[in-house]
């Protein structure tokens, strides 16, 4: 969040460079707290499963704690937060990375499926409960959370919501957890390995990833094309002399058009490969069945010239 010098028309803020992502840290906000507490949970779970001998693909840790937590981290407690709230388009890069990049890496890393191999009695009937609840039934709903994921940024940015968020600093950090949660609860049913309920098969979920191109795609263009202001004046009212916050909102929203396909895209890719992936284990587990079958009549077959004899 801006000092309230900023706020008041100090241009003492340098321009944004490369450098100030990994010389301006931010360690004490609720994300930062909720990385490590993560961090170490997972840790700790891949931790117990090799204590006792049973395998955890490292590719899904890799996944969770590098892809998910990591992408996280580099927008929320490095430069990319220390500038959030003064340009719109360093903004828009943590809110595509918060609400697609890290939820998506974070589905692919499994950590219900890690909590109910190393969780026993009553916390693991407690997480299944919850899993199967009428709530998380509701939420993970594919149609429900694909609403949710497309008119969010509508919400935010097209009301007064937004301004509010950048001038207060418990509401500007619920928005970045706000994004988190609301990417997981779209990308989690669809790319998600975990057990959840109302899972559609491939062909649906590949269909719902495609239609969401779109929204991304009217939500960057209106943002490029609009001649006012997101957040009115806030903005101006910096009096950043290195930037035109009229020439920031057309960078902004280019970076939400082009980093939604992207994404959306490699999301795509990802999907078509775990569908492929699924067939030919429904084809092996078939390849195995049919050779029981045919061993078992080859079996019979021997058995009933004796008995025949007999």
């Amino acid at each position: 969040m801006p000092t309230p010098a900023l706020a008041a028309g100090d241009t003492g803020l340098p321009p944004f460079t490369a450098s100030v992502i990994f010389t301006q840290l931010h360690l004490t906000s609720l994300i930062a707290l909720f990385l490590l507490v993560a961090a170490a949970l997972y840790g700790y779970g891949v931790y117990q499963l090799r204590a006792r001998g049973d395998h955890w693909p490292v590719g899904r840790t890799v996944a969770f704690v590098v892809g998910g937590l990591g992408s996280i981290a580099a927008v929320s407690v490095t430069g990319i937060e220390a500038y959030d709230s003064s340009l719109l388009s360093v903004h828009m890069v943590q809110h595509m990375v918060l609400s697609m990049v890290g939820p998506i890496f974070l589905a692919l890393g499994a950590p219900v499926t890690l909590a109910l191999r190393i969780l026993h009695g009553g916390p693991r009937r407690t997480l299944l409960a919850v899993l199967h609840s009428r709530v998380a039934r509701v939420l993970t709903f594919p149609l429900v959370a694909f609403g949710i994921f497309v008119a969010n940024p509508f919400v935010l940015y097209f009301t007064g919501l937004y301004r509010q968020t950048l001038e207060h600093g418990w509401l500007h950090e619920a928005t970045h957890v706000h994004f988190i949660l609301t990417g997981c609860l779209f990308f989690w049913p669809l790319l998600g390995l975990d057990p959840l309920p109302n899972r559609w098969p491939y062909p649906g979920r590949a269909l719902l990833m495609v239609l969401s191109v779109p929204f991304h795609t009217v939500l960057g263009l209106t943002i490029m094309q609009s001649r006012t202001l997101l957040a009115g004046d806030y903005y101006p009212s910096l009096q950043l002399g290195w930037v035109d916050p009229v020439d920031d909102q057309v960078t902004a929203g280019g970076v939400l058009w082009a980093g939604g396909e992207i994404v959306s895209v490699t999301m795509l890719g990802i999907l078509v490969f775990q569908w492929i992936k699924q067939s030919e284990r429904e084809a092996r587990r078939i390849d195995r069945a049919l050779d029981r079958a045919e061993a078992e009549e080859a079996k019979a077959a021997a058995v009933r010239p004796r008995s025949d004899a007999e």
